[in-house]
């Protein structure tokens, strides 16, 4: 089963909790089902930058899962690259940043996410959404052929947008909740 259709099945499954609409509130059962996803969801990123990082990913691969990651986002979202050697903090749109990372000059590079937390609780926006953050620590490491070139540490928080959607499910339209990433911003970059 493609990885999107489980995900959305899921989110169906565990944000209907029995009923078919959703309501103007998030209840406990329902957040700990977002909190899940949205986790997921950046778990998910996480393998996909691995991927479209990697020098031995082929390019039809690497175009296919970046498209794949691209489809997490919410529209115009941005994505922060830092660096040891610079002060300014770069921000891409998705998909420039993907394709940029892709490319980058180094015969390999290994990506690593750790300590992945919410740090803010959903609140809810004039909008309807559902905005919260979520940290997680980066390891990049880039080598050439004479060994180790670069390497650092970024803490970055990514911002996670929980709205409601509708699918027809049976010939009946159904509300239930679905999650997007936003914005990813460096907060600090280290050795």
């Amino acid at each position: 089963m493609h990885r999107q259709t489980f995900n959305f099945i899921l989110a169906v499954c565990l944000l209907m909790g029995g009923q078919l609409y959703a309501q103007s509130d998030i209840g406990p059962d329902r957040k700990a089902a977002i909190d899940s996803l949205a986790l997921e969801k950046v778990r998910d990123l996480s393998k996909y930058i691995s991927i479209i990082g990697n020098k031995e990913t082929p390019w039809s691969e690497a175009s296919r899962v970046i498209d794949r990651a691209t489809e997490l986002f919410a529209e115009g979202s941005e994505i922060g690259v830092s660096s040891l050697y610079r002060k300014e903090i770069l921000n891409f749109p998705v998909k420039k940043y993907f394709l940029r990372l892709a490319a980058l000059n180094y015969d390999r590079v290994t990506i690593k996410w750790f300590k992945i937390q919410y740090i803010s609780d959903l609140e809810l926006q004039p909008d309807g959404r559902y905005v919260g953050v979520i940290t997680i620590y980066q390891r990049f490491e880039g080598t050439s052929g004479d060994g180790l070139k670069y390497m650092d540490v970024t803490k970055k928080d990514i911002t996670i947008y929980v709205e409601r959607k509708q699918t027809q499910i049976s010939g009946k339209l159904v509300d239930f909740w679905d999650v997007l990433l936003g914005d990813i911003r460096v907060k600090e970059t280290t050795r």
